[in-house]
């Protein structure tokens, strides 16, 4: 059973989820052989300022 944690900074449109959750899917069925009953996808959306890149927070 395929477990997918996606974190993303910032927010993505419900749309957006659906796509990214539909490829995911499809390429862990078409690769790894995993049926898409069995995939379980969650996205986290963290804040801009709650998230650094290089020391630094993505809102500065």
């Amino acid at each position: 059973m395929p477990y997918v944690n996606i974190k993303l900074a910032g927010n993505v449109s419900k749309e957006q989820k659906a796509q990214i959750a539909k490829e995911f899917t499809e390429t862990l069925e078409r690769v790894a052989h995993k049926p898409k009953s069995y995939t379980y996808i969650t996205f986290e959306e963290v804040s801009y300022e709650d998230w650094a890149i290089g020391g630094k927070l993505l809102d500065e």
